[in-house]
């Protein structure tokens, strides 16, 4: 359902999200941003195109206090942006926030791990999902958008779009990988979709129009390495390679 907003705050709204998408930002990015703006509406009653220093202050010092440091930051960034891309104001408080400098490094799977968890996978569509992404080194978003068209089977490499920056890259393909894709693809036979999603069964999948949810890979993940009995974070596991799987 449509939230309903007072006319001059819905009217400055809509104009953030055509500014957000003129921008090229990404969906995830979209979402955080036009939350935040949200947020803020609601804690001040719609009235947040004049906010004071102060005022900023004190919602962010409350905001922290119930989210995380990752939430404020996003936050203050979509609040900033409507500042200065909706308003055409300057933004009041430009050192307001300095979250603490942390520096995480991520959890690396041994190839003993990744077959532990590959064997451990009954569905096929995740089991593969997870054999990429651990094989390439990528990302979950970057697997899971994913086409068949970004394969080159010549060359020997994937082309990752809209990676990290909104840039792209080429990424080498093992030569195992691809065997294990060519075998999936004859499954599935999607047009588009590498990874199509799983609402009608692998029998519909080839009429699929979107990937494979990001949710449910992450839980199926989440569980097997629970199940085998390897602590890792599961949001990050599939993604760090420490060495090539053969």
């Amino acid at each position: 359902m449509k939230p309903h907003f007072p006319r001059d705050f819905e009217q400055n709204y809509q104009t953030l999200l055509k500014r957000l998408k003129l921008n090229g930002l990404q969906p995830k990015t979209i979402e955080a941003y036009s939350r935040a703006v949200r947020r803020a509406a609601e804690r001040f009653a719609f009235q947040i195109d004049a906010l004071t220093e102060q005022q900023l202050t004190d919602y962010f010092a409350e905001l922290l206090a119930s989210h995380s440091w990752s939430t404020v930051k996003l936050d203050l960034y979509g609040l900033r942006f409507y500042y200065e891309h909706v308003l055409h104001q300057p933004w009041v408080a430009p050192d307001l926030i300095k979250p603490p400098r942390s520096q995480q490094l991520p959890d690396i799977v041994t190839v003993e791990q990744a077959q532990q968890i590959f064997a451990a996978t009954r569905v096929l569509s995740y089991r593969v999902c997870f054999y990429t992404l651990y094989s390439m080194g990528l990302r979950l978003g970057e697997g899971l958008r994913l086409q068949v068209g970004d394969i080159d089977a010549t060359r020997q490499r994937v082309h990752i779009r809209d990676a990290k920056g909104n840039k792209d890259r080429f990424v080498p393909l093992p030569v195992a990988t691809l065997r294990v894709l060519r075998r999936f693809w004859q499954v599935h036979r999607n047009p588009i979709l590498l990874f199509p999603n799983r609402l009608g069964g692998l029998k519909q999948a080839h009429r699929a129009v979107t990937p494979l949810d990001r949710g449910g890979v992450q839980n199926t993940l989440r569980i097997v390495t629970q199940a085998c009995g390897i602590k890792k974070n599961s949001r990050r596991t599939a993604c760090a390679t420490a060495t090539q799987p053969t």
